[in-house]
């Protein structure tokens, strides 16, 4: 790429607006990321505040470009999210629409969607990448409502529906102008999504829905659900359907919304479906393949919540040095504690381990390779390195890691999510035997 192309790029990156969809219509085939290891300028300090000194590291992934879409990512969460997040936590619930809207301008909604709905064209790496940046929003329920409408709620709508299907619903929401949720897990079918009970019958041309759905993020706010719903008699693998469902229907009944231990500014919500109906050209791809292509969108937002967790594991700990540095005990800061540097070191070292193979996954997959095995394992380890992490540092922080008053306390109720949403750290184990071929047989 010539030196007047790369500095083209990023000085409409840094512009954060929809001329960045434009440029990278034109050229999204130039930024592909390589194999070769590629430079970037960071703060000394890992801290999300520190404007430390800077130095130059090689990355095995990202280029310069997807350094300066994070840069403009940063930009609209310092000052658009994070100065209302506590308020937003208080209240239950953040302004999806006003802040969709805004990231949606700004291109960050479908960074890996097809240019022709609005999206940047970009392969998933980017998206990784904003995953990643998101982390740096001081709570967790807002980047999981996000991702849920970047990369839950849409990966099969833009891969597999049909282009009045994409214009209806695909287009609004990398917009940020309509609002997505997933319609997957019920009161009785979590991480085993082949015991869904929610029925689509077919009568005419529309498909009549009855059954309800569970832990819907972005329930309340939403404007459509992408559903899982079963629609023949056959085998569980067989006879499911995704469908793209308009909340307002007649029919269709938020029966509460959810108090839950963590992720407390995303709404989530219990939905409730008495004979709903729907044409049934809502259908996404193929009738009878939504079990398959549920399973396709578990990959991309199974990466993408390590990705975005990775980050916020970092700030923790960096909030953790800073405060064990000026804490004193027994006259000397806590921090020189051999007991506690050494562990966190430990941490920093499992964090480091999980970027690599969320890296090295991300490689494989935008090559085509199936990454199932190797996503369910950043995904099981994600979620068990947070639990660990957040108990370790929270334990440093003493009395004052037991109040609200700090991001340590909260990334300890939102990390716990991890390991069970997106499938639980048990499925993940399953996947991994089924391919390491150690299931026993029936």
């Amino acid at each position: 790429m010539r030196a007047a192309e790369q500095q083209y790029i990023r000085v409409i990156m840094a512009l954060c607006g929809r001329a960045l969809q434009k440029r990278l219509a034109f050229s999204r085939n130039i930024l592909k990321p390589t194999a070769v290891c590629h430079k970037r300028q960071i703060s000394e300090s890992s801290s999300p505040k520190s404007k430390a000194s800077v130095q130059t590291v090689d990355h095995v992934l990202y280029t310069q470009e997807h350094f300066a879409l994070k840069d403009s990512l940063r930009k609209i969460i310092d000052q658009e999210i994070n100065p209302y997040v506590d308020k937003w936590e208080e209240e239950g619930q953040f302004p999806a629409h006003k802040i969709f809207k805004i990231l949606g301008s700004a291109g960050f909604l479908g960074v890996n969607k097809p240019v022709e709905y609005g999206g940047l064209g970009l392969d998933f790496s980017y998206s990784v990448a904003v995953a990643e940046e998101l982390g740096n929003i001081n709570c967790g329920g807002i980047p999981m409502a996000i991702g849920v409408q970047s990369d839950m709620a849409t990966p099969a709508l833009a891969r597999f529906g049909s282009a009045e299907l994409k214009k209806e619903f695909l287009l609004p929401s990398i917009m940020g102008d309509r609002v997505a949720c997933l319609g997957v897990s019920e009161i009785g079918a979590g991480s085993d999504v082949a015991s869904i009970k929610t029925k689509a019958v077919r009568k005419g041309d529309e498909f009549i829905i009855n059954g309800g759905k569970m832990w819907t993020t972005n329930g309340a706010q939403a404007d459509w659900m992408c559903l899982l719903a079963n629609t023949s008699d056959g085998p569980p693998h067989k006879n499911k359907s995704l469908i793209c469902l308009p909340m307002d229907l007649p029919g269709i009944q938020i029966a509460r919304k959810i108090d839950k231990l963590g992720m407390r500014s995303s709404d989530t919500v219990e939905v409730f479906f008495d004979d709903v109906r729907v044409p049934c050209k809502n259908v996404i791809g193929q009738e009878g393949m939504g079990f398959t292509y549920q399973m396709l969108q578990f990959q991309e937002e199974r990466l993408w919540g390590v990705a975005n967790i990775l980050t916020t594991m970092e700030n923790v700990v960096q909030e953790t040095i800073n405060y064990t540095r000026q804490r004193k005990i027994f006259h000397q800061p806590v921090l020189y504690h051999q007991v506690v540097h050494f562990r966190l070191a430990e941490l920093q070292t499992e964090i480091e381990l999980l970027r690599s193979l969320l890296y090295r996954c991300t490689a494989l997959y935008i090559k085509g390779n199936d990454v199932t095995k190797l996503a369910s394992m950043a995904k099981l380890k994600a979620g068990r390195l947070a639990r660990e992490l957040g108990d370790s540092c929270l334990q440093y922080w003493g009395g004052m890691g037991f109040t609200s008053d700090v991001l340590v306390s909260r990334f300890y109720r939102d990390s716990r999510l991890m390991s069970i949403g997106a499938g639980a750290d048990e499925v993940m184990l399953s996947i991994i035997c089924k391919y390491m071929d150690t299931l026993p047989k029936k």
